[in-house]
Formats: C-alpha cells, structure tokens, sequence
C-alpha cells in the first residue's frame, strides 16, 4: 500500500523515528515541525493522512486537527494524534476535534503501521466514492461533512457482549446518542446485523469460550454487513488482538475500562463516518440514474436507448421472438413554444410522457429521444399488437386537452406515429430505428395525428 504521510512533530528526533518507521514500509513520509507547517503543506500537496502531535508551539494539534477539518479541501484526510497525554478527557478532546484515532508515546510498531494502513484503506474508499459524486457535482460536500447529528438523530447500535453487565453500562453510556440493540450469541447477532440497517457493530472481547475476531470477519465477509463500522473492545495490552483486528478491517478500538464520554465519542465519529460515506454512495447512485434518465420527463434518455436496445434487438434474435418499436412525435410542437414559451412547451412535454406511461406495459422501454420525439420499444410484440397500442396512445393524446396552468389555457395536441418490427427485416437496431424514422415521416407527410407502419 502506497500512500503519502505527513508526520507532525516539533521535536526532530521524534520525526526521525516515526518516519523511519515509515519509509521501512515504503511509505512516503513528508514531516512539519509545527502546525502552521502542517496547514501550509496540505494545502500545496496532496496528503494521505497525518501523525500529529499535540503538544506544539503555537498552534497546537487539536487546533491545527480542528482547521484541518472545517476546511472543505482537507477534511477528508484522516488524522492520528500522536502524544504523551493518555487521560481519556484529552482522547475525548482529540475526537470531538475530529481526530480518527490516538497513538500514545512511545508508539508500538505494531499499532502503528496496522492503524495506518487500516485508516488508509477507509481513505481510498471515501476517495473514490468523493471522486465519483464530485464529478457530477451533485452533492455539497462541505455540507456533508460540517453536518452534526441532530438530537433526534439517534445513531442504530448492534452491541455483541458477552456479559449483561457490561451491556447495561454500554447501553446506558450510550442511550444520549443512538438505540443501542445489545445481544449476547454472536452468530444470531451476525444475522441481526444482515436484516438490519445498523450503523454501527461494538464487539466487546469478553467472551470466554468465542474469538470475537471470527464475527469481525464474518461481518466484513458479508456484503451487507460489508461497510458497517466496527469498533472492538479489548483488555488493556492486548496489542496483538488490535493488530489483526485493524487487519481484518475493524474501524476502531477502545480499552477496558471504558471511559463513557470516550465511547461517545468514538462511536460518534464511526456513525458520522458511516452516513457520510451512505451519502456519498447514495449520490453515486443518482448520478447513474441521472446519467441514463431525461431531466424533465423522466423517461429514459437516448443514451440509456441506444445502450439497451441494442441488448433487447439482441434477446429477440436469440429467442426468435418478435420486437416492435415506434417513434412519436408531437404534432406543431414549435408553434407551441412559439405562442406560449418554452415553459408551457416543457408542460406539455412532461404531460406527454405521463401519458405514454399510462399506456405501455411494465416491460417496455420508453424513451425521449430527443425534443418533442419519442421512442417506444415493446418486446415480444407482433405488429398488429404494435399498431393497436400505438393508436391506444395516440387516442390517449388526442382525447384529453393538454391543460396549461401557467398560461390558464386548454391545447389540442395530436402526435404522429411511426412503427417497425423485426418480422419485418430490420437486420439491426440501427436498422429498426431507422424503419420507424421513415415510417414517422410518411405519417407527417400524410396529414399527421395518425400511425404508419414501415411496412405499409
């Protein structure tokens, strides 16, 4: 794993050290000695995550950890907060800043390169998904990230613990922030955690006869349970349970006992992580959808046609079964925007396409093709079947006035229709739009408000 990291540390010799450790592991190290250093250098280059020290001069790191996480172009970069201070309170500080995680001096290797490479993995994640929902600028993501939980906000807990006792403190602890769901089997929770959306899984170790790190996995192994947050709980010095926790993909870690306001707060911090990244993958996903759907009609578009007919011409050869397709067009569209202005263009346009979606069957494509145009695909459809549902849409059209509501008036819309069908010929789809095309055409020709097959 390659990735550039920033080490935060006004004494050298604590830079020396965690950057040779580092680069043993073909890191690529760059290093600050004060937080204004850090600030700067983020702002110039990219950074993969940062090791910062808390006491500085100056500035120190929980400022430095709070303006790194206010500003929108560096928010995103996990940061790691390497000190002396071991209190809980100074933990709790750390992660109310927006520290990922802390590493007490002196660091152990171990914990070290195994929440480094942990974090950077997480990272990569949320980098492709902002990458992905940035490019199609459908999202706000200084919004996404500055949004705090509101009170009524309550996060979805699946606690797995062994003892009732612990669970009663847990829950309790807890109760301010989310529901917390507390079970002692681990496989039936593993079951639970797949039917339901849970936001965050706490493992707690103290099971006497069970491997809490097998359920670790079994929940990463799961694709619904995939992205789910997990944070453990462990014995003090159970260095080596961390290490192949981190590994196998456990987000984050507490120690026994645990300090409530601690706990809080880091399981505030993987429930905001885990919305975040549900955002992001929720705005990829309308950016597919808006990728093949028409703004305005929301019909399919013509490339989402041009993709998919190709995949249904393909089907009905195979099979050997009959595809009909029709172009409509609305009659004296122009005149339309003319006389009213494209805002009751795009009404009548919008009520259109409500009305082909009245008409067709679940398992027809329709399509704006473009303009005042559209395509309707009816698979394993003869064409005197074809024809009859055409002349059902084109009655539909003609029958009802379109009602214009920003201009208070009633138009009489007709639409000219043009239809094809493989048992014609078409030897592709190409060939099968173009038949329709004509067959539009001699409807226009011939007095419009009326269906033409190519064949006729």
């Amino acid at each position: 794993m390659t990735a550039r990291i920033l080490v935060v540390d006004d004494i050298p010799a604590n830079v020396k050290l965690l950057e040779a450790r580092l680069l043993a592991e073909y890191f690529d190290v760059l290093t600050a000695a004060d937080g204004f250093a850090c600030l700067d250098l983020c702002a110039r280059t990219q950074v993969d995550l940062i090791l910062l020290d808390i006491m500085m001069p100056g500035m120190d790191g929980f400022e430095v950890c709070e303006r790194l996480k206010s500003n929108p172009k560096t928010m995103h970069i996990p940061v790691v907060m390497v000190t002396a201070l071991d209190q809980p309170a100074d933990r709790v500080r750390g992660l109310k800043a927006g520290a990922d995680d802390f590493l007490t001096k002196p660091v152990n290797d171990l914990q070290l390169i195994s929440r480094v490479k942990s974090l950077l993995r997480l990272k990569a994640l949320s980098d492709e998904l902002r990458l992905r929902a940035e490019t199609a600028h459908t999202i706000g993501m200084e919004e996404l990230m500055k949004a705090e939980m509101r009170n009524d906000e309550s996060g979805n807990v699946l606690l797995v613990d062994g003892r009732g006792s612990s669970q009663e403190r847990i829950v309790k602890a807890l109760k301010p922030i989310a529901q917390v769901t507390a079970m002692s089997d681990p496989q039936a929770a593993l079951f639970e955690a797949a039917e339901t959306p849970f936001e965050l899984v706490i493992v707690n170790s103290n099971f006497d006869d069970y491997d809490p790190l097998r359920l670790c996995s079994q929940l990463r192994s799961l694709e619904r349970t995939r992205f789910v947050p997990v944070l453990l709980v462990t014995e003090q010095g159970a260095d080596t349970m961390v290490v192949r926790a981190l590994d196998l993909g456990v987000n984050d870690y507490i120690v026994r006992p645990i300090d409530p306001n601690e706990l809080i707060a880091r399981c505030l911090t993987q429930i905001r992580r885990k919305r975040f990244n549900d955002r992001l993958r929720s705005s990829v996903q309308q950016t597919i959808e808006l990728a093949v759907t028409d703004a305005l009609t929301g019909l399919n578009n013509r490339r989402y046609l041009d993709n998919h007919l190709a995949v249904l011409f393909q089907r009905a050869k195979a099979r050997s079964r009959p595809m009909s397709l029709c172009i409509t067009d609305i009659d004296r569209f122009k005149s339309v925007n003319d006389t009213y202005g494209h805002d009751a263009g795009d009404e009548v346009l919008k009520e259109f396409a409500r009305r082909i979606r009245s008409t067709v069957r679940g398992a027809d494509l329709a399509c704006r093709y473009g303009g005042e145009e559209f395509v309707l695909v009816m698979p394993d459809t003869v064409p005197e079947m074809a024809t009859a549902a055409a002349e059902r849409l084109r009655a539909v059209i003609e029958n009802e006035p379109f009602r214009l509501k920003g201009a208070g008036v009633d138009l009489h819309i007709t639409a000219s229709i043009g239809l094809s069908s493989t048992l014609w010929g078409a030897p592709s789809p190409e060939a099968l739009l173009k038949d329709a095309d004509r067959a539009l055409y001699e409807a226009k020709r011939s007095g419009r408000n009326r269906v033409v097959a190519a064949a006729a």
